[in-house]
């Protein structure tokens, strides 16, 4: 019995993994954002290309860029 060869489909959705991702762009200060935990906030502060500071409201966060849960509003 042979083995069933894989195939590289072109509009696969699965493909996007293949694909390396941009590095994320910093935000800037006073950007409102949302955090997929902690929910709306603004941009306070910025750590280069490492990390940004997040005023939620009730609690202010350190948020890794590479995290990936904070959005652009």
């Amino acid at each position: 019995m042979t083995e069933p060869t894989s195939r590289f489909l072109r509009s696969s959705p699965f493909n996007d993994r293949r694909i390396p991702k941009p590095p994320p762009e910093p935000f800037e200060l006073g950007e409102r954002v949302t955090h997929d935990r902690y929910g709306l906030g603004r941009v306070t502060a910025v750590e280069g290309n490492i990390a940004t500071v997040v005023d939620f409201g009730t609690r202010i966060v350190r948020v890794p860029l590479k995290s990936g849960r904070l959005h652009r509003l």
